[in-house]
């Protein structure tokens, strides 16, 4: 028998078993809405726009990445990475997945990802070229040296002439809206200070356009207060360079 012969109060009462098998796994956890992350990260950070964007009220847990804590290798056994999005219980990973997750549970206020396939499509495309391409390449410019800093270099100047090139003359990457490319990329505007310091490089000069659109995204309040100080970043960087040896 197929089931799509089953008699009708034999799948209801299958998909009543799934809902109440559901139902316990979800009570079985911790209600509520949990962030693993750290105050650096621009992955998490991206998390944290998120969240403001919808006015959605969560709790924060910082992580301690040199001694990471049971809750994060619990929650992200296979990566063992912030962020982590713990939401009753049940845990998402990955920045831009957790995104799209928080924008497919709360979809009523500020949208995040487009409707329309096409323009979806496209929002992916250049939020996973973000993802791709300016944290492996900026971090060159703070870890190496020599030929390879110099390599890395004009990776960097590439990219973001790339994606000021996508933006045009527009407000926000996605035109009038402020969405999922703008929370991609907006968090490693704060570490364009330690690009430009250890990097040689001043981004205002290479992407004009770019450095206004990173002002217009900090006039939002979500963004306002969730990066932080550059030069605390910068601070934070140089003890990371002490750390692996560059310095």
């Amino acid at each position: 028998m197929t089931a799509l012969s089953f008699p009708f109060h034999q799948t209801h009462r299958n998909r009543q078993n799934l809902l109440e098998k559901t139902d316990r796994r979800t009570m079985g956890g911790q209600k509520g809405l949990k962030l693993v992350d750290f105050w650096a990260s621009p992955f998490g950070q991206r998390v944290r726009i998120a969240l403001a964007e919808k006015g959605v009220e969560y709790d924060y847990h910082e992580e301690n990445l040199p001694a990471k804590s049971e809750l994060l290798l619990k929650c992200n056994p296979v990566h063992k990475k912030i962020p982590v999005l713990i939401h009753d219980g049940r845990p998402v990973c990955e920045s831009l997945f957790i995104i799209q997750y928080i924008d497919e549970v709360w979809p009523d206020e500020n949208p995040i990802i487009p409707s329309d396939p096409y323009s979806r499509a496209q929002t992916r495309f250049w939020a996973d070229y973000v993802e791709k391409k300016v944290y492996l390449t900026g971090g060159k410019l703070w870890k190496l040296k020599g030929e390879e800093l110099e390599e890395g270099k004009k990776e960097f100047v590439e990219i973001v002439k790339t994606l000021e090139e996508e933006l045009g003359n527009k407000k926000y990457f996605g035109g009038e809206s402020f969405g999922l490319v703008d929370i991609a990329l907006v968090p490693f505007t704060s570490w364009f200070y330690v690009y430009e310091v250890f990097g040689w490089i001043k981004v205002e000069r290479v992407a004009p356009k770019l450095v206004a659109w990173a002002n217009r995204c900090k006039e939002r309040g979500s963004v306002a207060k969730t990066l932080p100080d550059p030069e605390k970043v910068f601070e934070h960087v140089v003890s990371l360079r002490k750390r692996f040896g560059v310095d």
